[in-house]
């Protein structure tokens, strides 16, 4: 005899693949929190490893930036001290010139002249002083265009004075040291 089955099979095959599509689709919701809870905790962990790596960095460029500007002022200090050693070098060298300009300026001055005042500012000597006579100042200049220390002798002010019956002239007078020096002169005229 044959069977005839009046169960609702499909509503229970219905039921059945509901079932089976809830718990796949449960199974797959939860498959896909747990990779985008994984997705979201490794990101989490990238992204504390990049701020630490730009923390360490921003650390290092500022300890980097601190050494730069010690290092510009060890060079600043360096150039101050350099010009200060260039400076006491050349007070070290020109010395013994004071000396050499007023030996020559002794040697270049003529009888009858006396100097009242001698001032230098640079390289330039301005000489003040009083002469028996013109004449005596034009033969202080030659004297002083003739030495080796120094050039270009120029007359800024002569004035006559006639005091007691003594006739006498004030003058006043610039004369350059010269830049080169008594040797280089010396060399030049045995050339």
């Amino acid at each position: 005899m044959t069977c005839i089955n009046l169960l609702p099979w499909r509503e229970a095959r219905r039921k059945e693949q509901q079932r089976q599509f809830f718990t796949i689709a449960g199974g797959a919701a939860v498959v896909m929190a747990a990779v985008i809870f994984y997705i979201h905790i490794h990101i989490g962990g990238l992204i504390d490893h990049q701020n630490q790596r730009n923390d360490f960095l921003s650390s290092e460029i500022s300890r980097i930036d601190k050494k730069i500007a010690e290092i510009k002022d060890l060079k600043s200090e360096k150039q101050k001290l350099l010009a200060r050693m260039n400076i006491i070098q050349q007070l070290q060298t020109r010395r013994p010139e004071i000396v050499h300009i007023f030996d020559e300026l002794v040697k270049s001055i003529p009888g009858g002249i006396y100097l009242t005042r001698a001032r230098q500012e640079g390289g330039v000597l301005t000489l003040e002083g009083v002469a028996q006579s013109n004449a005596r100042v034009s033969s202080f200049m030659r004297n002083l265009d003739e030495s080796a220390w120094f050039e270009n002798p120029r007359l800024e002010v002569i004035e006559a004075n006639d005091k007691n019956h003594v006739r006498t002239s004030r003058f006043v007078l610039t004369v350059r040291q010269s830049a080169r020096g008594p040797e280089e002169t010396a060399a030049e005229a045995a050339s």
